[in-house]
């Protein structure tokens, strides 16, 4: 089981290899033998590695409570107790995980020793169901059916520039064309206004910086570049921003207390978020 979990970890033998400081060919024997002997397969096998399949990852949670318990233990037997330890991947957008995110998980790391936080920075939704990610803090109008979740604050956008004379915008690309501003930048800006785009508010900010047109970017964004000044916006929405897990994964102690720090740490955060400090 604790070569199983290594592969499942690092998504490569080569990288279960090198955490438990043994050979290649072990990592594959010991998985093999495994599967042999509970008659399962456990990972789909591609060219980029080994993901662990869907109705694997409850069975992967049970490795990693069952590893986290006998550490738990030896920390027990030496004095030491940590009843929350493990390794949590949290996916977000490249805004939260430069802005917002490293102060909270700084908070975390300081009350929570046991916890390893990896944030995983994308603005594509992460699959879950290939157990890309543990917890996913993303500003959203809804939950996917197979997540559960709360909201921790709401961010609030605003139209920028460096000078109220900008008439050309800055259009939004990629993921982020299903995002509250791309609906908001449809309804009011034209085509042939939008001069350039980027998939991501951080370029946006950068771009509008640099005087090359107005942008729709988060106010968290907005107001730290002292290049910008936050415009009359129209009535711009802003957006719930979620701290959700999969529904397999609801009850598992180590995401369960990274997400209540996570929910408290936007909720000190929310005056800042939604732009009104």
């Amino acid at each position: 089981m604790r070569f199983v979990l290594a592969v499942a970890e690092n998504g490569t033998v080569s990288g279960a290899a090198r955490q438990l400081g043994v050979n290649h060919a072990t990592v594959l024997r010991r998985v093999a033998a495994f599967e042999t002997r509970f008659g399962v397969a456990v990972f789909d096998r591609t060219a980029k590695g080994y993901t662990v399949r869907p109705e694997r990852l409850r069975m992967i949670e049970a490795a990693r409570e069952a590893e986290n318990a006998v550490q738990s233990v030896a920390r027990m037997l030496q004095g030491e107790q940590a009843p929350v330890m493990g390794s949590v991947r949290v996916s977000s957008t490249d805004s939260l995980c430069q802005f917002v995110l490293p102060e909270i998980v700084g908070t975390l790391h300081k009350d929570v020793s046991g916890l390893r936080i990896a944030l995983m920075s994308t603005n594509a939704r992460s699959d879950f169901s290939r157990a890309q990610a543990d917890i996913a803090v993303r500003p959203t109008d809804e939950l996917g059916e197979d997540m559960v979740g709360d909201v921790g604050a709401q961010l609030g956008f605003g139209v920028y520039a460096t000078d109220d004379g900008q008439k050309d915008w800055l259009g939004l690309a990629g993921p982020l064309t299903r995002s509250l501003a791309a609906r908001w930048m449809a309804e009011r800006v034209a085509l042939e206004q939008i001069v350039s785009a980027a998939d991501s508010f951080v370029v946006l900010t950068y771009m509008a910086g640099m005087g090359l047109g107005r942008a729709v970017i988060p106010c968290v964004l907005g107001d730290a570049d002292a290049r910008l000044k936050r415009l009359d916006d129209g009535g711009l929405p802003s957006a719930p921003i979620w701290v959700a897990n999969h529904v397999d994964m609801a009850g598992v102690s180590r995401i369960e207390a990274t997400r209540r720090y996570l929910l408290q740490g936007l909720d000190g955060m929310k005056g800042r978020l939604l732009g009104v400090v």
